[in-house]
Order: C-alpha cells, then structure tokens, then sequence
C-alpha cells in the first residue's frame, strides 16, 4: 500500500524527555545560548564560574548541592560530606585529659565539700593537739620513746601523732571515704546516672580510686601540719635525734618527714583499694565501711598473736609502722621498701576484683 492511499502519515512521537511545555527552554545549554538563564552553563562551559553546580541560581555558593538539595557539592568543595571533611566552622571533639581531670575534680570538690568528710579531717587535725598538750602537761617520766623526745623538740610530735594515728584513727576515716566511693552513689540512685558520663566503667572507677588516693594524701598532711604547729608552739625546735641516736639538722628532720607522710599516704591508699573493692560488692555504705575497718581490727589482731607470726607479711596493717625506718640513720630503706611492695601488691589484687565487678555489674539504682 503506497503512502499517498493511506494519506499523510502520523508525526513521528518523540522521547518523553523531549516534550517540554511552551514557553521553557528545550535543553540546557552553555551560557549564552538561546532559551537559558545566565548562571546555569555546565562547569568548564564558556562564562561558567568555575566549580558551580548544574541548575545553580544566582547567588548560590560554589559547592553546592546539585538543585538545591541537601547532600554533597558536585566539585567537592566545603560541606562535601561524601569526603567526611568537617565543616569549618565546627568545634573539635573536646580532649580525652580534659575530660577526666573535669571528672576528677568534681569527684574531690564533692568528697572535700561534704560535711561528714569535712569533720573527720578537723578530727584528725584535733589529735595532734591532744598529744602535744598531754606531753606538755606530763610529768618528764616518759623514757627514750618517741612520745619523750617531743619535750626536747616540737618536731618528733608528728612522728608521734603518726604513730598514735595510724594503727585505727588514718584508717577508719579513709575506709568511710572509699566505702563510699560506690555503694553511696549506688544507694543515693545516681550511679546509674553517673554512667552516662564520657568515660568507661573502668576509667571511672580509677577516677573514684584516684579521688581516694588524693583524700589519702590530704588526711596524712592535715596531720602532720597539725602535729608541726602545735610541737612548735609548745616545744623548742632545732636539731633532731633520731631512734638511731644520730642527730640531723632541721632541715632533714622536715624532709624525714615528709616521707613519712608519703609513706603513711600510701599505706592508707592500700586500704581505700580494699574499701574500694568491697564497695563494689554492696548498695550500702555502712556495710563497706564496716567490712573494712573490721578487716583492719582482724589484722591487728593476728599480728599480737606470737603463734602467727608467719602471717605477719602478708598483713597489710604490718607494714603501717614501717615509716619509723625514716627515724633512723641510714633510712630503712629496705623495710619500707618491702612496705611500698606490699601496698601495691594489695592495690593490684583489690583493684583488680573492683575492676571486675564493676565494670560487670548490672546497675539498676
């Protein structure tokens, strides 16, 4: 059948992209040709601003979103997000250190603010005064002890008030602190809270330990600042004779003390690892606290027995009284020595089974 009897053939139908409502351009072009807007020429095009996108209107910055829309710039630039770039404007993520000496801070701005806590460090400066004020009053019967050389020289009272001290008085005030340390977040409901911080369990318990540590540290200096006024008040002051019967200047009679002081620190470190560690195990203070301290009265106790004298090193209240090797000539380094091991060993073994439970514990208060 020829063309002319079936008449004019129908127009050929063109691709749906093809069809544009009248009135639009047909394509788009580069700049300057017929039927588009100025500011839409493919990037590279003549009179196209390098790195604009397609469809960019006026005013548009270089690098963004193809049609407007949220995303990525087609050349790359600021804001791409399928480089992962950060924006410029955006603050870097805040320091790992910062963090936990914020926490840290907190954590001893609320032990050294509570009114208990308080109290117990005016306690432990009172008993120095006690003993100088004992000693002054005494009649001069008190033989070659350390208690007898404070007459002689106000520097040997914070030997003495160590001595006096640190047998149960040091050790019941850092045991209400570290048995604190868990169970009283746990049993006040805001442990559970105290999680959500930045920090892993772990580092957060090494937090509430480090928080003891320095507690320790402050208890042990309160009292041997207490004991330094006071025997300097009451006592005359000068060169010092040790247990050893040497006699050192001053000056190294107050750096002998200061290694008492870190010493002793240390000790009562020891026991605020082991309160530490019970507390883990409990939601009630009171428990934490009285675990520990019997755990105290108990080594006390088997170290009076003769007959279990082969336990004596393994306790950790036996140690305590070491820091008398700085009263001798040499030091005893050898002894304390032996004391500091036996502190981190006991540090090692407690924070360990804190370090368990803690870090396992289902915390639901």
């Amino acid at each position: 059948m020829s063309r002319h009897e079936t008449g004019a053939a129908a127009p050929e139908a063109r691709p749906a992209e093809e069809r544009t409502p009248p009135g639009e351009a047909t394509s788009r072009t580069p700049d300057g040709a017929p039927g588009t807007r100025p500011g839409t020429a493919l990037d590279g095009a003549p009179g196209a601003k390098p790195g604009t996108a397609l469809d960019d209107g006026p005013g548009t910055r270089p690098g963004t979103a193809l049609d407007d829309g949220p995303g990525t710039a087609l050349d790359g630039g600021q804001g791409d997000e399928l480089g992962g770039a950060p924006e410029s404007g955006a603050a870097p993520p805040p320091s790992s250190v910062r963090q936990v000496a914020r926490l840290l801070a907190s954590e001893a701005g609320l032990t050294f603010r509570r009114p208990r806590n308080l109290a117990m460090l005016g306690v432990l400066a009172v008993v120095p005064v006690l003993v100088g004020v004992a000693v002054r009053l005494a009649s001069g019967d008190t033989g070659g002890s350390i208690i007898g050389e404070i007459a002689g020289n106000g520097l040997m009272l914070t030997f003495a008030a160590f001595a006096v001290m640190t047998p149960i008085v040091l050790p019941l005030t850092v045991a209400v602190v570290a048995g604190d340390a868990v169970a009283g977040e746990a049993a006040q409901g805001t442990l559970r809270y105290l999680l959500v911080a930045p920090v892993g369990r772990a580092r957060l318990l090494a937090l509430k330990y480090a928080n003891v540590v320095l507690f320790c540290l402050a208890a042990c200096a309160v009292v041997a600042l207490s004991a330094l006024a006071v025997g300097l008040a009451l006592f005359p002051a000068g060169p010092v004779t040790l247990l050893s019967g040497t006699t050192v200047p001053a000056s190294a009679a107050l750096l002998r003390i200061g290694i008492v002081v870190l010493y002793a620190a240390a000790g009562m470190a020891a026991l605020g690892a082991v309160a530490l560690a019970v507390s883990t195990l409990t939601e009630a203070p009171i428990g934490a606290v009285a675990a520990s301290v019997v755990l105290v009265v108990v080594s006390q106790v088997l170290s009076a027995i003769p007959q279990l004298a082969a336990v004596r090193p393994y306790l950790l209240t036996t140690w305590w009284t070491a820091f008398d090797g700085a009263l001798r000539a040499p030091v005893d380094v050898d002894r304390m020595g032996q004391g500091l091991l036996a502190f981190a060993a006991y540090v090692l073994v407690f924070g360990s089974i804190a370090w368990a439970r803690f870090t396992s514990k289902d915390v639901t208060a």
